[in-house]
């Protein structure tokens, strides 16, 4: 007998999956080169992708809604949005010749449905391994400075090779250690980009500095945590 479906629990997994009409809006926006609508339409799916999963763990839905892995339908949602449309955004953003943009936008839609299919991609510290192919920061980055096309290039390829890597990216809201320090610097991170794509990308420049500070700061901090490991705590001693 197949278990009974509670509303409220597959409503949530209703939540997630909207994930995926929110994705082709965004795509929708993204054919018209209304790259500020695609930004807007990515970011609603973040909100939903942040909140859907304390939800799924207070109603249980593996529990009861069990016919609907929410686990692989996350990651369906997730490769949508952070790396399909990216990828396909960056051939027509002009950031690179349309022949690099294509070829790059290639490398990061393979490399980024191989790397959401790698079982080792979570660490015990809710840390992710590898860089987590989250595109569409860099994405949004590369469209507030205008980097030259070597530097472009360069660092999606850099950022590509780091999703096979042994280093270690931060969840904000998971990851346990300096979790108060990097969940601020991520809200701070949504508002400076949220204001650079209110300004058509081309913010004040304060606003540039901001958010090039913060978006290194949440690029390199799980590895300065990893390669300054927390010192074990001594065991208290009973007297």
């Amino acid at each position: 007998m197949r278990p009974k479906t509670k509303p409220l629990a597959f409503s949530v997994h209703l939540l997630t999956g909207s994930g995926a009409a929110l994705a082709l809006m965004a795509l929708v926006a993204a054919t018209k080169g209304e790259w500020r609508l695609m930004f807007g339409w990515l970011g609603i799916a973040l909100i939903v992708d942040g909140i859907d999963g304390p939800l799924a763990r207070k109603v249980d839905t593996k529990k009861n809604a069990s016919n609907w892995d929410g686990t692989i339908l996350d990651l369906v949602i997730d490769y949508l949005t952070y790396v399909f449309i990216p990828a396909y955004a960056l051939i027509y953003t002009g950031l690179l010749p349309w022949h690099l943009g294509l070829m790059a936008a290639l490398v990061i839609a393979l490399t980024g449905a191989m790397y959401f299919a790698d079982v080792r991609m979570k660490a015990d510290d809710n840390c992710f391994v590898g860089f987590p192919a989250v595109w569409q920061m860099p994405l949004l980055v590369f469209l507030v400075f205008d980097p030259p096309v070597w530097a472009t290039l360069a660092i999606i390829g850099a950022l590509a090779l780091a999703q096979y890597t042994w280093l270690k990216f931060i969840h904000p809201m998971r990851t346990a250690r300096w979790r108060p320090l990097n969940l601020t610097v991520t809200i701070l991170w949504v508002i400076l980009a949220g204001w650079s794509i209110w300004e058509a990308f081309d913010p004040p420049g304060p606003v540039k500095a901001g958010l090039l500070v913060t978006s290194l700061w949440l690029l390199l901090v799980g590895v300065v945590m990893q390669a300054f490991p927390e010192r074990p705590r001594a065991p208290l001693s009973a007297e």
